[in-house]
């Protein structure tokens, strides 16, 4: 079933939404889930969660890319429950992903107007000027958690190939948000 018809199922009230939004992403939102939290029961309870956030949010919201939207719902509530555990035990693989990031982004003490939708925004704009093998590298490590060796065996790319991209794309994006203007 394509997308805007499962939406509209959500606007109807219908349960047959979550089925068909789990036929379609579910396997998608247990990866994500699973990425970051490395616990199979959790990444469960995560992407059961994400239904509902998606049941709670259509209407009024209706989503332009359904797909980014429950992808969107089922990352963040992972991170959040990810947060509420013992980070370090549980997933050091995304802690280091997010203390990756953490070194080229800003400070909220230091660029206190600057708000996460500009960087956000900034950081797509970055990324769009990339050459597509880059920018999907860069999302699978960051947005999607994925590790080096699964990145390096989906594009078929070495570990060292992969590490070696992520490093030049992180100094690139600092140099970038410097260039406009971002504090870090």
């Amino acid at each position: 079933m394509d997308d805007q018809k499962i939406v509209e199922l959500y606007f109807f009230r219908s349960e047959q939404a979550i089925k068909e939004t789990d036929i379609k992403y579910g396997k998608l939102c247990r990866s994500i889930a699973y990425n970051i939290l490395q616990n199979d029961e959790d990444a469960e309870e995560c992407v059961d969660d994400t239904y509902i956030g998606v049941w709670n949010t259509i209407p009024p919201k209706k989503p332009d890319n359904f797909m980014a939207f429950v992808c969107k719902i089922a990352r963040n509530l992972a991170l959040k429950r990810l947060e509420s555990e013992t980070r370090q035990k549980r997933s050091q693989a995304t802690v280091i992903s997010i203390s990756e990031l953490e070194e080229i982004l800003p400070d909220e003490s230091i660029a206190a107007d600057v708000s996460n939708e500009e960087i956000g925004k900034l950081i797509s704009n970055f990324l769009r000027k990339e050459k597509a093998d880059i920018r999907k590298v860069f999302i699978r490590k960051y947005y999607f958690f994925d590790s080096v060796s699964e990145i390096a065996e989906r594009y078929g790319f070495t570990e060292s190939k992969v590490k070696n991209m992520l490093y030049h794309t992180r100094n690139k994006l600092k140099e970038y948000l410097i260039k406009e203007g971002i504090e870090i």
